[in-house]
């Protein structure tokens, strides 16, 4: 979705509209918060299928997108995507022009297989979204996701207050985000967010140390709720821009598997498939070892877990700080011809 998005908007309003996304998800996943207090999880597993189903309806009513269309030459199905999407009486040519020639460029320098994402040029975009997408679930995301209820009991916190109030909070952060994007940019938030997974992570850290040796009892539940907000707040502000850059980036490579949440669009069309699929197998990979084990973690120690949590989000900062760069305001096309150069 984020690289579909991604595809089809304009560079003025591209990260608005990939953010919207994030935005819309982290309602969905505060409705399900709120939801799941006063429900059995069995009700809420079939609850969940009720979008899953609207969503297979409503996406026979969308345009195909511009540039896939471009990468298999159906030019006139192109420029038909474009006016549904710009609008009857909008002006596409010089648009259509530089999607054509830009997915011409790339056919005539690379058949857009699998082993092409290993070419020398490749190395750096490749390295930067796999390993944002590695260090962000390393960072817990999946832990606090899937446990927040669990972690505000452990805190000593009733789970409905706290979910109740961070779901609040994720939807408040994200219309935030929302509207800042586009003005600020993708690293400034990048790095705000980053920062903010840190130090959350590290305040929970703390407030089960504080716990485990029973000191300050009365403020190290106020710290673990503190620090859970701030985490899923600061998540919520730009945990979704790495699926962006993946969408920004990624128009480099052919589309095979493109279910990814952000980076791929510091790829080009020819290999952004074989890139997303191989950031999406890290990406889910890491999640997955994250929430499968985070119970057994906090039975070896509860602050150690999230102290571990924090010095991977302050690796991805010093990632994100060194080595991606900002692409607010630049076509897709602009963005991977400045990552990318034409030969080796």
């Amino acid at each position: 979705a984020p690289i579909y998005i991604a595809e089809i908007t304009t560079k003025n309003v591209r990260g608005r509209f990939t953010t919207i996304l994030q935005l819309m998800v982290g309602w969905g996943a505060s409705f399900m918060y709120v939801v799941g207090s006063f429900v059995h999880w069995r009700t809420l597993a079939l609850l969940a299928t009720i979008p899953g189903l609207l969503q297979v309806l409503l996406i026979f009513f969308i345009p195909e997108s511009p540039r896939w269309l471009a990468k298999v030459g159906r030019e006139k199905e192109l420029e038909a995507a474009l006016l549904c999407l710009r609008g009857d009486k909008a002006d596409i040519s010089d648009e259509a022009i530089e999607i054509k020639n830009h997915v011409e460029s790339l056919k005539s320098s690379s058949r857009g297989g699998i082993v092409d994402i290993f070419q020398k040029k490749y190395v750096r975009p490749l390295l930067t979204v796999v390993g944002m997408m590695v260090l962000t679930n390393l960072g817990g995301i999946n832990a606090f996701a899937y446990y927040s209820g669990a972690i505000f009991v452990s805190a000593g916190i009733s789970s409905m207050v706290g979910l109740i109030t961070l779901a609040a909070t994720q939807t408040v952060v994200g219309i935030l985000g929302t509207t800042i994007i586009d003005k600020l940019g993708r690293r400034p938030l990048l790095l705000v967010s980053s920062a903010g997974l840190c130090f959350s992570s590290f305040l929970t850290g703390v407030s089960f140390f504080l716990k485990d040796f029973n000191w300050w009892d009365q403020g190290s539940p106020i710290l673990a709720f503190i620090g859970l907000l701030m985490y899923m707040g600061s998540y919520a502000l730009g945990g979704g821009l790495p699926w962006l850059l993946v969408s920004e980036v990624c128009k480099l490579f052919s589309p095979m598997l493109l279910q990814l949440f952000m980076f791929l669009q510091l790829f080009p069309i020819n290999v952004k498939g074989s890139a997303g699929s191989i950031c999406n197998f890290m990406g889910n990979s890491t999640g997955w070892v994250v929430g499968y084990y985070f119970n057994l973690l906090t039975e070896w120690s509860s602050a150690g877990i999230f102290f571990t949590f924090s010095a991977f989000c302050c690796a991805n900062f010093i990632l994100i700080a060194t080595m991606v760069p900002e692409t607010k305001g630049r076509t897709l096309e602009e963005i991977q011809a400045s990552i990318t150069p034409s030969s080796d």
